[in-house]
């Protein structure tokens, strides 16, 4: 799989006791839409450098009509995606976005998705630039 390139420098609109962001995002991927198909999926890590829990409980991208933030569960041997309300990264740890597990689901994308801006909302914001990947 090709991984989805951070093309703009990440901004944080929220106050930080270390030197560095509270919130960094890795290992960024944007699947590519298939064809006719009207969804796709993100994936990330979303690390939290701060001595404080924080909580994201929005994600939009003005290139899709509408992102959740989902968790695809197993109940009865059958997965299942449910949408999460909140993310909460705990102080000096970090949450994955992954295949399987917890997921951007990006929905009704726009004619130009390349690059793609996902915009992370809590007290403040992470906004990231990236490249749309091909691939599984």
């Amino acid at each position: 799989m090709i991984r989805g390139l951070v093309v703009l420098s990440l901004v944080v609109l929220a106050a930080c006791s270390n030197d560095g962001p509270p919130l960094v995002a890795s290992d960024v991927v944007v699947r590519q839409p298939m064809p006719g198909m009207q969804m796709t999926a993100g994936y990330l890590v979303l690390q939290n450098n701060s001595d404080e829990d924080i909580a994201i409980d929005r994600v939009a991208s003005p290139q899709f009509g509408k992102v959740e933030m989902q968790e695809t569960v197993i109940e009865d041997r059958i997965a299942k995606m449910s949408a999460l309300a909140e993310i909460v990264v705990l102080a000096g740890s970090a949450v994955e976005f992954q295949p399987g597990g917890k997921h951007l689901m990006l929905m009704r994308p726009g004619d130009n998705l390349d690059p793609v801006t996902l915009e992370f909302y809590s007290g403040g914001a992470i906004v990231l630039t990236v490249s749309v990947s091909a691939g599984n």
